[in-house]
C-alpha cells in the first residue's frame, strides 16, 4: 500500500521488497511486532553507521538502503495485523531521526579522518543534517498547523522524503563519494523545504 506522501524510491523500489518481507512474516506467523521491526530497522542503520566510520563504504551504503527498506515493514505489519497505534508511529519517527543522525555523523567522522578539508566537511555536514531535520519538521508542522502534508501539496511532490534522502546517501556512499552524498542531501533538502514553505505560506487561507 502506497500513499501520496511517500517518495518515489519507496513507491518504486522499497515497497516491492518490504511488501515481500511483510508477506513472509505474516504467512509464516513469525513472532515479530511492528515495534520490533522499527527497532530492527534502527539497528540496521547503526550497523551502516559503524561500517562507514570504519571505512567500509560499500557495506555502509548497502546497509543504509536495507534500513530504509526495513523501515517500511513496521507500517505494513501494523496495517496488515491491525496493530497500528500512535505510540508505534511515535516510536518509529523518533528512531528514524536518531538513525539519520547516526548515519550522517558516521559520514562526517569518516571524512574528517581521511584528510578531507575539515571546514568543507563541517559546512556540508551541518547543511545536510539541518536539511534532513527541516524536511521532517516542515512535514510534521505543515500537517499539524495547517492540516496539509507538504509532500502531498504543491511543487516537487515528495521529492525529498526520507526514502529519497537515504537512497541518495546510500548510493553515493557506496560508490565512494561520501562528500558528494552530504552535498546532494543538503541541496535537495533545503531546496525542497524552501519551496514547500513558500507554497504553504502563499496558499494557506485561515478558516
Amino acid at each position: 500500500m502506497t500513499t501520496k506522501t511517500e517518495g518515489p524510491v519507496s513507491r518504486y523500489i522499497n515497497r516491492k521488497i518490504s511488501g515481500r518481507i511483510t508477506g513472509f512474516i505474516v504467512r509464516h506467523k513469525l513472532p515479530l511486532t511492528p515495534n520490533q521491526m522499527s527497532l530492527i530497522a534502527f539497528a540496521t542503520a547503526l550497523v551502516a553507521a559503524a561500517s562507514i566510520a570504519r571505512g567500509e563504504l560499500l557495506v555502509g551504503g548497502l546497509m543504509i538502503q536495507l534500513s530504509s527498506i526495513l523501515d517500511g515493514v513496521d507500517g505494513e505489519l501494523a496495517r496488515t495485523l491491525k496493530l497500528a497505534s500512535r505510540r508505534g508511529a511515535f516510536l518509529d519517527t523518533m528512531l528514524d531521526r536518531y538513525a539519520d543522525i547516526a548515519v550522517f555523523a558516521s559520514v562526517i567522522y569518516y571524512l574528517v579522518n581521511t584528510s578531507v578539508n575539515a571546514e568543507i566537511v563541517a559546512l556540508l555536514g551541518f547543511a545536510a543534517v539541518t536539511g534532513d531535520i527541516m524536511v521532517s519538521y516542515i512535514h510534521a508542522r505543515g500537517q499539524m498547523d495547517l492540516g496539509i502534508h507538504p509532500a502531498a501539496a504543491g511543487p516537487l511532490d515528495s521529492l525529498a522524503s526520507r526514502d529519497v534522502r537515504l537512497f541518495l546517501l546510500a548510493v553515493l556512499v557506496a560508490v565512494g563519494r561520501p562528500l558528494w552524498a552530504l552535498a546532494a542531501v543538503a541541496i535537495l533538502a533545503h531546496m525542497y523545504t524552501a519551496v514547500k514553505f513558500v507554497y504553504l505560506i502563499a496558499r494557506y487561507k485561515p478558516g
